[in-house]
């Protein structure tokens, strides 16, 4: 059984967040599917069209009162043997490029265990914030520290452009994930 953490971003691709989890529930058996949501990203879809348990910053509160309870960020790190940010937005893009945690996805990220465990990242953006000079280093400092990117495609956006940003077609980060599961340094 593999443990697969979706962390999802306020960029417009957030609408593909159902599908992506319908897709790897049809795609791959043997999977159990937790979702982490920043609270922009729940603007793009219902939570109750999503077949797997969604947890967003209240959840992260809601459990901790006294040293001793659960931590949220940590319980579903631990849970989790792959995370996947799909899609990354610019500002969560940025905030974890600098270290930054301020929610819950964020710290989930800023908790993982990059040496054992995968984390795939599908940046999704307009245009011209993809080409911003700040999104390359960004995207170089994850990928040095051992992130690995799904990168976006060219095709009209929702804003109305035509170019490079779109987070890249489900087909494709879901193949990505069963390479990453079937690789052989992955242990579940």
């Amino acid at each position: 059984m593999v443990n697969i953490l979706i962390g999802c971003t306020g960029s417009v691709a957030a609408i593909k967040l159902p599908k992506l989890v319908e897709k790897l529930q049809d795609v791959i058996k043997d999977i159990n599917i937790k979702v982490v949501v920043t609270e922009n990203a729940k603007h793009f879809f219902s939570a109750d069209e999503i077949y797997a348990q969604v947890y967003d910053d209240a959840e992260e509160w809601s459990c901790w009162s006294k040293i001793g309870d659960p931590v949220l960020h940590i319980d579903l790190r631990n849970w989790s043997d792959i995370f996947v940010l799909s899609p990354l937005d610019a500002n969560t893009l940025g905030k974890l490029a600098c270290g930054l945690c301020d929610n819950l996805l964020t710290c989930v990220a800023r908790a993982w265990d990059l040496k054992r465990k995968p984390f795939l990242f599908c940046p999704a953006m307009n245009t011209f914030m993809w080409e911003h000079p700040s999104t390359r280093r960004n995207i170089d400092t994850l990928k040095e520290w051992g992130y690995i990117e799904i990168p976006p495609v060219s095709k009209a956006l929702a804003c109305g452009d035509v170019g490079v940003g779109a987070m890249a077609e489900i087909e494709q980060i879901v193949s990505q994930i069963q390479i990453a599961i079937t690789s052989p340094s992955f242990s579940s």
